[in-house]
């Protein structure tokens, strides 16, 4: 008995154990079930979220495509019609406001001022109406977004040097010192023209002047005179004939032909002196002159040296050096020189080859300078050397002005007396012969 009761409860508990392991069993198959449903769904979660990103990744591409259809006429067309309906302005004869505006313009900068503030300061203090609208034109197209530099560009107004400082200076940080070495430049230009100017302008005026006295005579007394001698029946000389010809010519004609002959004459100086494709005859002309010619050559050698020093040691690169330089020059000769100097120093060539290559260097440079320049680049000191060089000529050129002023008074005084003699000889000499007659009669 008591085994069989033993067998029966081993049997209940196996069971109750086999029970409780298919329950578990049960159990972890729904936890398995479970978590693999989880994972479809967290699998199925994942793909929506990736299929909104591709969405919203799609939109943003199909945007960028639609953006600028939509912002282009915000932004960009405002500016370009303002540059469809700009009129250009004339820059002839703003020389002079363009370097007081230049000068006032570094002052404010280094006095802390923005760019702007400074800009609208110099307007209010600029009279004239074209300055001021370009001017007004500037600050426009800085307030828009438009670099310092091009903004100046635009005017058309300033040098090619100047406008290649101001970039340097805006991409460097450095726009208010390079403002102020651009002022000190134009100062420095301003000299050298003037020296020019008052070299010739002193003997142009006094030959003008000359001749203008000699057709008010011509003009106005020799046709009286003229029919007095043909009254006394006369033997002229040929000088009083000439003469007399002239001014009945000038009584019957002169109306046309003096106002003719002025637009001969502006139209031979303008096309020998100033239009580019023949201003070399002017040129040559000019430096065909002795004291002149020396001058001339020091001015040119020192602006070479100071411009050139300059730019370089502000920092623009030695071509765009040249190129500026070549740009500043209004003279062929040198126009070209600087040319050749570029394209050979761009090669890779030194200042010593490049002067060596050009056949005409010794009516440019003298042999001096050119071995002073040559120096400086061997040993390094280029700049402080071309600076040098500047200073030395610049001095030179001073002396050379007052001693052409001193050598030309005298020239001018003896082509005046030569005019004066002459008419007066046209006028004296049948005087002289009726008087002589005269005598003959008693």
């Amino acid at each position: 008995m008591p085994k069989t009761v033993t067998s029966k409860k081993i049997t209940k508990e196996e069971r109750i154990k086999n029970q409780e392991v298919t329950v578990g069993a049960k159990e972890e198959k729904k936890v398995a079930l479970e978590q693999e449903e989880a994972k479809q769904q967290s699998v199925q979660k994942g793909e929506e979220k990736k299929e909104p990103k591709k969405e919203e990744l799609s939109k943003p591409q199909e945007r960028q495509h639609e953006v600028p259809a939509i912002s282009e006429p915000v932004k960009a067309t405002p500016i370009e019609r303002k540059k469809i309906e700009r009129k250009p302005i004339s820059t002839f004869g703003l020389s002079k406001e363009r370097d007081h505006f230049i000068e006032n313009l570094s002052m404010l900068v280094l006095s802390g001022m923005t760019i702007t503030e400074a800009l609208r300061s110099v307007v209010k203090e600029t009279k004239d109406a074209r300055m001021k609208e370009i001017l007004n034109r500037v600050m426009e197209d800085i307030e828009a977004g438009s670099p310092i530099w091009k903004a100046f560009t635009e005017t058309k107004l300033f040098r090619g040097y100047t406008l290649s400082l101001i970039r340097l200076g805006e991409e460097s940080g450095k726009l208010a010192d390079n403002l102020k070495v651009i002022a000190m430049q134009e100062e420095k230009d301003r000299e050298f023209k003037g020296k020019v100017k008052s070299a010739l302008m002193y003997p142009i005026f006094v030959l003008s002047l000359t001749a203008f006295i000699g057709i008010g005579i011509s003009w106005l007394i020799l046709p009286k005179l003229a029919k007095i001698f043909t009254d006394l029946k006369l033997d002229l000389p040929l000088i009083t004939k000439v003469l007399i010809a002239f001014g009945e010519f000038l009584n019957k004609h002169g109306l046309i032909a003096v106002p003719i002959g002025m637009m001969v004459v502006g139209g031979i100086f303008y096309i020998v002196f100033i239009y580019k494709k023949t201003k070399i005859m002017g040129e040559y002309i000019i430096f065909s002159i002795p004291g002149i010619k020396t001058l001339m050559g020091e001015i040119e050698v020192a602006r070479f040296g100071y411009l050139l020093g300059t730019l370089l040691d502000a920092g623009l690169p030695i071509t765009r050096a040249i190129e500026s330089l070549e740009n500043a020059t209004e003279t062929v000769r040198y126009k070209r020189f600087y040319a050749h100097l570029r394209e050979s120093v761009d090669m890779g060539n030194s200042f010593q080859k490049s002067f060596e290559s050009y056949t005409k260097i010794r009516k440019i440079l003298p042999q001096s300078v050119e071995q002073l320049v040559v120096s400086g680049e061997q040993s390094g000191n280029l700049v402080k050397t071309l600076m040098k060089v500047g200073q030395v000529l610049e001095a030179k050129s001073d002396q050379t002005t007052k001693n052409l002023t001193i050598i030309m008074e005298p020239i001018l005084l003896v082509i005046v007396w030569a005019g004066v003699v002459t008419v007066a000889f046209a006028v004296i000499l049948p005087i002289y012969s009726l008087v002589g007659g005269l005598n003959q009669f008693q």
